[in-house]
């Protein structure tokens, strides 16, 4: 095992703890007519949480909720993106009492409505554009994700962004970001950070970011890893077709970054994820689920 992984906090949500060496797998579920993977498939009520159970079944330890796809699209005000998410969160919280719930939001009142709905975390993919975000995840004892994007406000795309070093320059911000939430009331147990792969970066960064995440890891906060079918995937294989060609790049950075020590994973195909999850704990442990060739 990679001694890194051994050193850092607990991540504890609702009643889960994922200790250093362990990762917990977060399905997406996006409740959004323009997202980029889905399209739209998700904002019935019925097919939504048709997906949880889905997601449940094939070995998620949480699901992040979202109501406002990442990139550039038409405007969603809160009360509409409130109306897509927080009614699905009391569906959820209702079905499945014990299963971690996260909402996807870079808006404090959204986040405030969705805690009080039953989620558990606030994914602020935005870097604190909101700055009474980390109040309300405070305020909630929910946890909260920090998450570096080069300082780019909500749903752009970055043009020529550069850095001397986005190594560092990550490292350094979410350092400053995660101290800062500390200090806003949010609690040590429950954050996590983010490089935020595409976010405010080009696929350059994107590619040295994730081959150095144990950068990030060896900062003590628990990583999320957030590369599932991302752009720079398709750009780094030279892959121009389908968002579904991107799940071979997408599993193999992943297992990367598992045996690395990410706390979390991020992922749309939930059974391919859990099994990247299993094969890596299996690697480490030498502890097969099942184990009968030359055994007789």
């Amino acid at each position: 095992m990679p001694p890194h992984v051994l050193h850092g906090r607990d991540l504890r949500l609702r009643g889960r703890t994922f200790a250093p060496g362990e990762t917990g797998l977060l399905a997406i579920i996006n409740r959004t007519p323009d997202s980029f993977y889905d399209a739209g498939r998700y904002l019935d009520d019925e097919t939504a949480l048709a997906a949880v159970a889905r997601a449940v079944a094939d070995g998620a330890d949480a699901v992040d909720v979202g109501g406002v796809k990442a990139g550039p699209g038409p405007d969603v005000s809160a009360a509409e993106e409130v109306r897509r998410v927080v009614s699905f969160i009391a569906a959820i919280r209702e079905t499945y009492p014990e299963l971690v719930i996260s909402v996807d939001t870079w808006r404090a009142d959204v986040a405030d409505a969705a805690c009080d709905a039953g989620a558990d975390l606030i994914n602020d993919a935005w870097a604190g554009h909101d700055p009474e975000l980390v109040a309300v995840a405070g305020a909630h004892r929910a946890g909260y994700l920090c998450a570096h994007t080069g300082g780019h406000p909500p749903r752009t795309d970055p043009h020529r962004v550069r850095y001397e070093d986005v190594v560092a320059e990550t490292v350094a911000d979410l350092t400053r970001q995660a101290d800062a939430a500390i200090a806003a009331g949010v609690r040590q147990d429950g954050l996590l950070i983010d490089a935020a792969q595409d976010f405010g970066k080009n696929t350059y960064h994107s590619l040295q970011i994730t081959g150095q995440v144990s950068a990030l890891i060896e900062t003590g906060w628990p990583v999320l890893l957030a590369v599932s079918n991302k752009k720079f995937i398709a750009e780094t294989l030279g892959l121009e077709g389908p968002k579904s060609d991107r799940i071979t790049g997408t599993i193999a950075t992943t297992a990367v970054g598992v045996w690395e020590g990410v706390r979390m994973v991020r992922a749309h195909d939930v059974a391919q994820t859990r099994q990247v999850l299993d094969m890596v704990a299996a690697l480490r442990s030498g502890v097969p689920a099942l184990a009968r060739r030359a055994l007789a």
